[in-house]
């Protein structure tokens, strides 16, 4: 059975790197740090947050880059906070918005409210005019519950859309074979992925360059520039002003990935395999 990278049309020690700027839409800094790092930096891919306030100001300056839907039912931060953009009463936490934590959606969340909800994400950037190349969810909230699964799977499956997977060593963990499943049902997805806790990439990714391993590995940034506004809502805003300039700025490492060998693709090559697969 080939590779993925050999399906992508590469040699099968071939090292491919996906860099995801994740949260565009969230807010005005990380719409601008998201493009530049896609424009400018060595960003290859980027999600929007749909339900967001600057999400559809994304969508104004969006100019064909590679862009995918972070799907979203959580708000995690204090005083920022938005909402379904559906009629979706158990997907809100009673403070103006959808659940802080995780385990507050999965506790509270009608799965039927939570289907219709991601569908509408996904139609609403087509809407706005995104080639959508692929699915992520945000906080793992789709990927760690297999009734929660199915739905990011199913929504997969009916788009054409890749999906981002945690790695193969934590299907044990999680409990479920969720990268199987979506074997199964022809969807694709990365290798690898290089999991970070929070926000801030600068260690994990610099970890990551260091031990590529052959085929697609996914590495994932929270890039925003430095404004009053990104002080104000975030009190992790300096860890996503350093993802800006680790990905626009710091050439140790365009250095590091030049001397890896690896090759930066966005998830479009992956999204237009499979299809082609399915035809």
């Amino acid at each position: 059975m080939l590779s993925l990278a050999e399906r992508l049309g590469h040699p099968a020690d071939t090292r491919l790197v996906i860099i995801n700027a994740d949260d565009l839409g969230l807010c005005q800094a990380a719409n601008s740090g998201v493009y530049e790092s896609l424009r400018l930096g060595l960003a290859t891919s980027a999600t929007l947050m749909v339900p967001c306030p600057w999400a559809r100001a994304a969508a104004a300056d969006h100019s064909g880059e590679d862009i995918g839907v972070h799907l979203t039912l959580n708000a995690e931060l204090d005083s920022y906070r938005w909402g379904p953009i559906t009629h979706a009463p158990s997907l809100l936490d009673g403070d103006g918005g959808f659940p802080r934590t995780v385990t507050d959606l999965w506790d509270h969340a009608d799965l039927d409210e939570v289907r219709r909800e991601c569908r509408a994400q996904i139609e609403r950037a087509i809407l706005w005019g995104f080639d959508v190349t692929h699915l992520d969810s945000h906080m793992g909230a789709l990927q760690l519950r297999p009734e929660f699964f199915d739905i990011y799977l199913d929504l997969a499956v009916e788009f054409a859309l890749p999906i981002r997977l945690s790695g193969a060593s934590t299907q044990k963990a999680i409990g479920f074979p969720f990268r199987d499943l979506a074997t199964e049902e022809g969807v694709v997805f990365p290798d690898h992925f290089v999991h970070v806790g929070g926000v801030g990439s600068r260690r994990a990714l610099e970890a990551a360059l260091f031990d590529l391993r052959p085929g697609v590995t996914e590495l994932y940034v929270h890039p925003a520039t430095d404004t009053p506004e990104l002080r104000a809502l975030d009190p992790q805003w300096p860890a996503r002003v350093d993802d800006l300039h680790l990905v626009c700025h710091d050439s140790r490492v365009a250095a590091m990935i030049e001397r890896s060998g690896a090759v930066r693709i966005g998830y479009r090559e992956l999204r237009e395999l499979q299809r082609a697969d399915a035809t």
